[in-house]
């Protein structure tokens, strides 16, 4: 039988599945006494004959052995079946089976809270990160966040200053940068915290990426914070995913009339709770 990291491994990189379908024959994995056989495991996914074909084809393929062996003897990773593996990650929505990494996986394992926010933000997000972040991180708890440009960047280098721990979730290979700028920033966060990603080296920052990326943030953190968010962004989709599983969610509420606190103020007005001080954060923890 094939070692199992490495049959996620293979699994994972399998082109043509996708995260729901990767999950189901993870699951028809698990719960067929971990039997390899690719075809017996779409069966039992109840895959159509047309997905089962592309997947066993993609499966045998010469390409797919060797991006299996280069990641393997190339990058660090997780899987899903690995005592280090977060708990809460494995419960939520179709969790990732693999996560790469650099940095230090122990943080998987400490009280985490995401922030979001947007990508053009103003000085008053910028603020409100200030204020807040340097005494949260002194608990301890993680910063978890997508190292985007705006309120993403923001987080991590507020928390990376104030000394405190920090974990960036990337939509990108783990060995590309996006945005470019923050070249320096994902080394830093690599180096003195954890830098995650599902996706393969050289993955490069496709649109769709970024949601599958939101739902791991969501699936990490114990409470999300939200710091400036236009009506419809990223940031509320992952308060979304937040909420149906079961995570706090809070908002730093803003100006009426101000187009980046929009979203925040909407998010409150639906339940967040609204965010004034440090100390309104911690007793997310606490409760």
């Amino acid at each position: 039988m094939m070692n199992i990291n490495l049959f996620l491994l293979k699994l994972h990189l399998c082109p043509g599945i996708g995260i729901v379908r990767e999950f189901k024959l993870y699951y028809a994995f698990t719960n067929n006494l971990y039997n390899t056989n690719i075809t017996e495991l779409c069966i039992l996914a109840n895959f159509t004959a047309k997905q089962s074909e592309v997947v066993i084809t993609n499966w045998h393929s010469r390409d797919l052995n060797e991006n299996v062996k280069k990641h393997w003897f190339e990058c660090h990773f997780i899987t899903i079946e690995d005592a280090q593996y977060p708990q809460q990650l494995k419960e939520s929505y179709c969790p990732p089976i693999v996560l790469f990494y650099r940095g230090k996986l122990d943080l998987l394992n400490t009280t985490m809270l995401g922030v979001v926010g947007a990508r053009k933000n103003t000085s008053y997000g910028k603020q409100a990160l200030k204020n807040l972040l340097p005494s949260i991180v002194t608990k301890p708890i993680t910063i978890v966040s997508g190292l985007a440009a705006g309120i993403d960047g923001i987080s991590h280098e507020i928390t990376l200053q104030a000394r405190g721990q920090t974990i960036g979730v990337i939509g990108t290979g783990i060995d590309v940068t996006y945005p470019k700028e923050h070249q320096a920033l994902q080394s830093q966060v690599a180096q003195f915290g954890l830098l995650l990603s599902e996706f393969p080296l050289t993955s490069k920052p496709f649109r769709s990426h970024f949601p599958q990326r939101n739902r791991i943030i969501a699936g990490l953190c114990e409470t999300l914070l939200v710091v400036e968010a236009k009506e419809k962004s990223g940031s509320l989709i992952t308060a979304s995913l937040a909420l149906q599983e079961n995570r706090n969610v809070c908002a730093v509420p803003g100006r009426i009339d101000a187009l980046m606190s929009v979203g925040c103020n909407q998010l409150i007005l639906a339940g967040a709770k609204p965010i004034l001080t440090a100390n309104d954060l911690l007793e997310e923890f606490l409760s």
